[in-house]
């Protein structure tokens, strides 16, 4: 796969990827065309050496595992499924001076100017009866323009442009109709979205859905230097962590986790800081003495993307780690463990970049800046883990329009394969 087919099929992979519940089927997809066979949780594992498996939890979280013939280690690459947005209340749907709109909560970090006066869609997961009276599941996108959040015209607020706050409960709800005598069913329009599957709907018990940006992913500059999308944070590196498993070939045990929440803390069932990925590791060494060798010889490329510098606002960033667009991925370092970056796994990641002849770039904080986070230190806790964050730097991160050069995300790739496959 050369990179002009890895973007491609990144553009996709991302516009058929609306929400975690997507990501993670199109994963699970991907991974059984590839020979991995599906693990249910409720079940009885009969895995073998050689063998190559996978398990959601959640419908929003996956992990993913290839168990090699001698097992001293674990190479694992870890990263979220989930991002900023919309959610849309449980009973979302409310009237204001002649126009139907879908109360929404703020999930996340997300930057809401962006939000205003774009073309959404609405897609998520719904639990239903079916004829039977069984509970069941299933996916939901409308595939269209469905909704919008206008701005209030600048006659009306001459101030605006000097800055204004944005209240996310009474400025923010999207419109999506004109209220007439009949009311807006939105169970009724969900239940649609199911049949359209061939889902066999009675009655629509709950949703979680969220609103997206309905512009397709794109190539943008002059000379294609730059992948513009929304959820590039972080189903970048859900997908080139995906790629670099499926591409893998050596006989070396490797995982890839790919969990929800992360951008609300993690606390979860699914998320890094819930029992999944600890759970799937006792499964499948259920040996104290023996799982507690091997994760002490293990390492986890922790991948969420960095901030890379910003060319009208340079001054955010310190003078000295300014990462840019299309020069590599970044090494994040912060001395809060904000990241889990240590100089061993830090170095680790430099020799897999020399290895893959790609270029590696270093992300600190400004000391007066607070630092976000990533599921490496929870994880790197958890499972007392040799661990290194990095990512491919972006702008625009939270928006929901992000911006990625077009050669970082196969660069990371490229360090990726090499980690799985390499004697380290």
């Amino acid at each position: 796969m050369n990179q002009s087919q890895f973007n491609q099929s990144l553009l996709a992979f991302l516009e058929t990827s609306p929400t975690p519940f997507h990501a993670t089927a199109n994963m699970a997809a991907r991974l059984a065309l590839s020979g991995y066979t599906q693990l249910n949780e409720g079940d009885v594992w009969q895995v073998q050496a050689g063998g190559k498996y996978f398990v959601t939890r959640n419908d929003s979280s996956i992990i993913a595992f290839k168990l090699g013939t001698k097992t001293d280690a674990l190479r694992m690459v870890g990263a979220h499924t989930d991002s900023p947005c919309l959610k849309v209340k449980p009973r979302a749907v409310k009237t204001s001076q002649g126009y139907v709109q879908l109360g929404a909560e703020v999930y996340g970090g997300a930057l809401l100017g962006p939000w205003f006066d774009r073309e959404l869609s609405l897609a998520g997961r719904v639990h239903y009866l079916n004829e039977q009276g069984e509970m069941r599941s299933g996916l939901v996108n409308a595939e269209e323009a469905i909704a919008i959040i206008p701005s209030l015209a600048i006659h009306l607020d001459r101030e605006v442009n000097a800055g204004r706050a944005i209240n996310p409960e009474t400025q923010m709800a999207p419109v999506v109709g004109i209220a007439g005598e009949e009311s807006f069913d939105l169970q009724a329009h969900l239940a649609s979205w199911l049949r359209r599957r061939q889902h066999d709907v009675k009655q629509i018990l709950d949703y979680e859905l969220y609103f997206y940006d309905c512009q397709p992913p794109a190539m943008v500059g002059f000379n294609q230097e730059f992948i513009a999308s929304g959820r590039l944070d972080n189903l970048l590196s859900c997908f080139i962590g995906l790629q670099g498993l499926l591409q893998s070939d050596a006989d070396e045990t490797a995982f890839l986790i790919c969990t929800d929440h992360e951008e609300v803390g993690s606390t979860s069932c699914c998320g890094a800081a819930g029992p999944f990925l600890q759970q799937v590791i006792e499964r499948l060494y259920p040996q104290v003495e023996e799982r507690n060798r091997i994760l002490s010889r293990s390492w986890l490329i922790s991948a969420d993307n960095a901030h890379a510098v910003h060319p009208n606002f340079a001054d955010k960033h310190e003078n000295n780690h300014k990462p840019m667009l299309n020069k590599g991925p970044v090494i994040k370092t912060n001395a809060n463990q904000r990241y889990a970056t240590t100089s061993e796994t830090a170095s680790l990641f430099r020799r897999l970049c020399d290895a893959s002849y790609v270029s590696v770039q270093d992300f600190v904080s400004r000391a007066d800046f607070a630092c976000g986070s990533t599921i490496g230190p929870i994880t790197s806790a958890e499972l007392g883990i040799a661990t290194v964050d990095i990512g491919v730097p972006q702008l625009a991160m939270h928006s929901c329009r992000e911006l990625a050069g077009s050669d970082d995300a196969y660069s990371l790739f490229k360090v990726l394969k090499t980690f799985y496959n390499r004697v380290l």
